[in-house]
């Protein structure tokens, strides 16, 4: 509206003023930055990174910034080693090839955590997934169950370019073994950017016995591969 307001008072002005005023007329405003490109990174590579911020909703602060670095890859597993800035303190995640947690720290997810995706990705399709949580450190054994769902495909702009992606909700339980008392319902959306195959955001709310505990989102502000 602004550019189209300063055009028209441009027009008006060269009309009533010679032609010799014209070179007074306010300069019309330069065009909008384009688009980052986007880097293709269809299949995952030794190398390859993403850094997200993670904000947290409910104080409205960005608390922290992670980076995901692949250090390897398998046909069945991708491993990712994760830094978050200001820390000296390195945590690994091991994911299977459709983004489905198997490993984080010391817990095991039993065939895996169910937040990964289904391929080949259509909107309206759904999946239900079911899994046991781990830990063994500690003793610690829940269970968890849900459903995901892609509910549209929507176009994302983050600090880190504009992207093409699927939007998946999900939701599920989880509940400890040991009191069944206790439960976490948990829903995250995310946003799965297939040229880059990974999430460009996400957010993750978690009630515990019905009160809010978490709500973050996390969003990618860079991403690259080794060249």
């Amino acid at each position: 509206m602004l550019r189209k307001s300063m055009m028209a008072m441009t027009c008006l002005l060269v009309a009533s003023t010679s032609a010799s005023a014209a070179d007074d007329a306010p300069a019309t405003p330069s065009a909008p930055a384009a688009a980052k490109p986007v880097t293709a990174m269809e299949e995952p590579l030794q190398g390859d990174f993403w850094t997200f911020e993670l904000r947290d909703e409910i104080s409205g602060k960005i608390t922290a910034v992670r980076t995901h670095l692949v250090t390897e890859v398998s046909p069945s597993e991708i491993s990712i080693r994760v830094t978050t800035q200001g820390k000296e303190t390195e945590g690994m995640i091991v994911f299977d090839r459709s983004w489905n947690v198997k490993t984080s720290g010391e817990w095991k997810y039993q065939p895996g955590d169910g937040s990964g995706i289904h391929t080949p990705l259509k909107v309206g399709d759904s999946w239900s997934f079911s899994a046991d949580d781990v830990n063994n450190a500690k003793g610690y054994i829940w269970k968890r169950s849900g459903r995901s769902k892609v509910v549209g495909q929507e176009t994302v702009t983050t600090k880190a370019g504009t992207f093409e992606t699927y939007k998946i909700e999900a939701t599920y339980l989880r509940r400890p073994t040991n009191d069944p008392t206790r439960k976490n319902d948990i829903t995250t959306v995310v946003w799965y950017a297939p040229a880059i195959d990974h999430w460009v955001k996400r957010s993750l709310a978690s009630r515990a016995n019905g009160h809010l505990l978490l709500n973050n989102t996390f969003e990618l502000v860079e991403y690259g591969r080794k060249n």
